[in-house]
């Protein structure tokens, strides 16, 4: 997935990763957590309008 933006950590923008949550988040505000965005950078936590297809 490509982070468009990300209120977790907003040096993930514009990074590729991959979503390793086993369900879909709740419908009341919850995020994916996406992994593997860069070497410095932890697992972030995205709301599905800040992702995009890779």
């Amino acid at each position: 997935m490509r982070i468009v933006a990300c209120e977790d950590d907003p040096r993930a923008v514009g990074r590729t990763g991959r979503i390793i949550d086993q369900v879909p988040p709740g419908p009341l505000g919850g995020r994916w957590t996406v992994h593997g965005v860069g070497l410095l950078i932890g697992p972030v936590l995205c709301h599905t309008r800040e992702l995009r297809p890779a």
